[in-house]
């Protein structure tokens, strides 16, 4: 490994690899689903997201005109029309489901009894009868059909407006703004208090709080939907505002009081001899300074509340009007499980807030969560 003055060692470049393959790693399966949400439903059907930028084929299967619509022409009877409903290019064709790609475009394929049918390379087709036909059932046309690649909006016009996410989007932003900022609130006195505060039980209280970090929630769900029914906030964005809060704030207050303790004692000190109150120094001194800290926080319970299910489920049910947007992905796997476009489309759509929410505030996480770690002198 070198040492030499002006170059890299070989550590820091195996470390910047790695985390190159990590970024990577995390990036695809969202490039993924943001490319397959944009796709035709017939293209995204039959390829992967990473042909988006090549043409597909696919194979077709395409009933003419019935034969008693031929018209004389030539002395022969004949039917025109196309196998697209929009654009597209044939490559191949063929008149048998065991020989799909029998004949290349442009070519003439004998239909029995004399008659012939032509199928262009786009998608026009002529057949020929050399007498007048009846009938009223079309010929199959099997086509292979080679298409440029198709990107729409529609996936999420269906999904926000037909499929009900945009009311569930609007749910899980009413339920996931107030259960972040609530505890946030509570847990920054409760953190200042813990901190800089002397009070009897203040050790204890920091014990159990501790302690609750790692109480599993599941086992206070049943009583605490209980309680909260026997109140009448059961079923109720209060009663899940609630839950949440007390739910994150453990981990709140032990992050926050961490990083109020770390922060230099002098300037407390100077602004209690300056006569500044309690509630003064925590909002004129406290809380500017413990902003990274706060928005730490900010960024772990808005994304826990934002994928939550469980805790959603429980305390507001399958109601339609109050669905978040993961119960609502839930329904949709089990009603649409095979139209990806709509599952893709839905999966960006909720996901989307919090990469933005996270990369808005990521500069601040790393120094919120290694607050309080080491102390200056």
């Amino acid at each position: 490994m070198s040492t030499v003055v002006g170059s890299r060692p070989a550590l820091t470049w195996a470390v910047h690899l790695a985390v190159l393959f990590l970024v990577a790693l995390w990036t695809l399966p969202t490039l993924g689903i943001l490319v397959s949400s944009l796709r035709d439903k017939d293209q995204l059907a039959i390829s992967g997201w990473w042909t988006a930028l090549t043409a597909s084929e696919r194979n077709l299967v395409a009933r003419a005109a019935p034969p008693e619509d031929a018209q004389p022409e030539g002395g022969r009877w004949v039917l025109t029309g196309n196998v697209f409903n929009g654009d597209g290019a044939a490559a191949a064709f063929g008149v048998s489901s065991r020989e799909p790609s029998a004949f290349a475009a442009g070519d003439t394929a004998e239909l029995g009894d004399g008659a012939t049918v032509t199928v262009e390379a786009n998608g026009d087709y002529v057949i020929a009868y050399p007498e007048k036909p009846d009938g009223k059932r079309g010929q199959r046309i099997f086509i292979s059909s080679v298409e440029p690649p198709k990107f729409t909006t529609e996936n999420y016009e269906n999904v926000l407006f037909s499929e009900g996410l945009g009311k569930s989007f609007i749910n899980t932003m009413t339920v996931t703004i107030p259960a972040t900022v609530i505890p946030i609130l509570i847990a920054a006195y409760a953190a200042y208090a813990l901190a800089w505060m002397e009070f009897p039980g203040r050790a204890l209280l920091l014990a159990t709080i501790v302690g609750l970090l790692v109480v599993p929630l599941q086992m206070s769900l049943i009583p605490l939907l209980r309680l909260y029914n026997e109140v009448g906030i059961g079923k109720s964005f209060i009663g899940i505002w609630l839950a949440h809060t007390g739910f994150g704030l453990p981990l709140a207050i032990y992050l926050l009081r961490n990083y109020m303790a770390g922060l230099p004692r002098e300037i407390i000190e100077s602004a209690k001899v300056d006569g500044a109150s309690d509630f003064e120094i925590f909002r004129k001194i406290i809380l500017p300074l413990s902003f990274p800290a706060l928005a730490s926080f900010a960024i772990f319970q808005f994304l826990w509340t934002w994928n939550d299910l469980l805790v959603a489920t429980v305390f507001l049910g399958n109601n339609e009007e109050q669905l978040v947007l993961t119960g609502r992905l839930r329904e949709l796997l089990g009603s649409r499980g095979g139209n990806w476009e709509i599952l893709t489309a839905s999966a960006f759509v909720a996901i989307i807030v919090p990469i933005l929410v996270f990369f808005a505030m990521q500069r601040y996480l790393v120094r919120g969560l290694l607050a309080g770690s080491v102390k200056g002198g």
